[in-house]
């Protein structure tokens, strides 16, 4: 016999700002709303170590915004449901049936806030020694090399601020960068080089990172000018060269670009009607927890209305 499909005004996909604040705004509304993610609400908040740029506060920990944000988010009646989505079917009524592993869910509107994902080197050894130092997540792993020397990959933001954080715990941190200069803002690149055990080794890429079995031992380095390759000793590799977006189960909907990510209107809507997308799974220039906010607001205010006007 087969499950029953639990229906809804709305479906939001994704519990990170975005979601949490479509949440907020499609249940103030009175509509009945649920939020599925497969992992833990906040998403890339849990894993960012203090954040500087959010009105309100001068610094707060990523997770503890994370946790305020739900307890709003909740408030007005919004569930939260664990599960990974598999897919979306759109009926002929424009109504979407939302697959999970959980069960079905059915709603005339569904907000798409998956965000994104680092992207991985592809190199020899990376998969194998994750969880065994490698990692992508300084605030979740920093803790395990207290008093070792570590390896950071990447020239953006979030290779420097993790650096900084990598900083205060473990004996040194060296961040390789594939280019000739870095591309984070420029007071974090400010901070980076006045703290005395950060170092810095451009036009450099990790082409393998080594291990004996249980822990990473050495990364192997190609130097991108000469050609020349080394070995280099390092307790753990923390990787931060960019993201990708979380839709592989929607590109068949015909909403994303060549790269994957949402293409919306500026009032979150897709090309499917009823189907809105916030926050950084979207085509967009800048992806930060405030506009991935402001983009949760609009997404579940516009729900509220091509609700309104399908009565």
């Amino acid at each position: 016999m087969a499950e029953e499909v639990k229906n809804y005004d709305v479906i939001i996909i994704g519990a990170g700002p975005a979601g949490m604040t479509a949440a907020t705004y499609a249940s103030r509304a009175e509509l009945k709303t649920v939020m599925v993610d497969q992992g833990i609400y906040g998403g890339q908040m849990n894993n960012t170590a203090e954040v500087e740029n959010y009105p309100g506060y001068n610094k707060i920990m990523g997770p503890d915004l994370a946790e305020k944000m739900y307890a709003s988010s909740t408030q007005f009646g919004a569930e939260y449901s664990f599960g990974a989505v598999s897919g979306i079917d759109v009926l002929e009524n424009h109504d979407k049936v939302v697959h999970t592993d959980m069960g079905d869910l059915q709603a005339p509107a569904v907000i798409l806030a998956t965000g994104s994902e680092h992207t991985h080197l592809g190199v020899p050894g990376e998969e194998d020694y994750q969880g065994k130092g490698v990692s992508y997540c300084a605030v979740c792993d920093a803790a395990f090399f207290k008093g070792e020397s570590v390896t950071v990959v990447g020239g953006g933001d979030s290779a420097v601020e993790e650096g900084l954080y990598l900083a205060n715990i473990v004996k040194d941190v060296t961040i390789f960068v594939r280019g000739d200069q870095l591309k984070a803002q420029p007071i974090l690149q400010e901070r980076a080089k006045k703290q005395e055990n950060i170092r810095f080794v451009f036009n450099t890429s990790v082409t393998a990172i080594n291990g004996n079995g249980d822990e990473v031992q050495s990364v192997e380095l190609k130097n991108n000018e000469t050609g020349e390759n080394s070995t280099f000793k390092t307790a753990g590799v923390f990787i931060y060269i960019g993201l990708k977006p979380n839709t592989a189960q929607f590109t068949q909907l015909g909403i994303t670009d060549t790269n994957g990510w949402i293409k919306a209107n500026q009032r979150m809507e897709t090309a499917v009607p009823g189907l809105f997308a916030a926050g950084d799974v979207l085509v967009k220039d800048l992806r930060q927890i405030t506009t991935a906010i402001g983009d949760g607001g609009l997404a579940g205010q516009e729900a509220y209305n091509y609700l309104a006007a399908r009565q």
